[in-house]
């Protein structure tokens, strides 16, 4: 699993085997958001924090509750991050949660066209059955690209719940 904090563009993101437990990080964006980060070998016990979550952002590869990272450069781990993102959008208690899917790893030279990722993961379908409002944005953890508007999407979001 991928760390993806706002304030960690710095370091290696990249970490083996994948996030194992919680991880609750805030972000003062003027007024506090908490983020709770879950592994994904904890997606069993996912929907015990569900009735907590106001906005879901999606990151493939990296399984983030309440973010969810794509990995756009491996179509395989797409389409198993695919299989869990409509876990998520299917649960009851996320029907109203704000959803941000966030494509990662767009630095990379083997990344694939967001016209791939949305035919693959038939993404336009995805958004039309939805209950939910669902936001889409390509993203470089490592650089940094697109985490501003990450960050304006989580304040936006924080206002209209707050």
């Amino acid at each position: 699993m991928e760390k993806t904090g706002l304030d960690r563009r710095d370091t290696d993101l990249r970490v083996p085997g994948g996030a194992v437990g919680t991880d609750l990080t805030d972000i003062m964006a003027p007024r506090k958001i908490t983020i709770r980060e879950l592994g994904g070998c904890m997606g069993p016990i996912w929907s015990s924090y569900y009735g907590n979550c106001h906005s879901l952002l999606g990151v493939a590869d990296v399984f983030l509750l309440p973010q969810f990272m794509m990995d756009a450069s491996n179509p395989t781990q797409l389409s198993a991050s695919c299989v869990q993102l409509l876990g998520l959008l299917s649960a009851e208690q996320l029907a109203k949660a704000s959803v941000l899917i966030l494509f990662n790893k767009i630095d990379l030279p083997c990344y694939m066209t967001m016209e791939e990722i949305q035919s693959l993961l038939r993404l336009p379908d995805i958004v039309a059955c939805a209950k939910q409002n669902i936001t889409i944005a390509e993203i470089s953890a490592r650089k940094g690209t697109g985490l501003a508007g990450v960050l304006h999407w989580l304040q936006d979001q924080h206002r209209t719940r707050g």
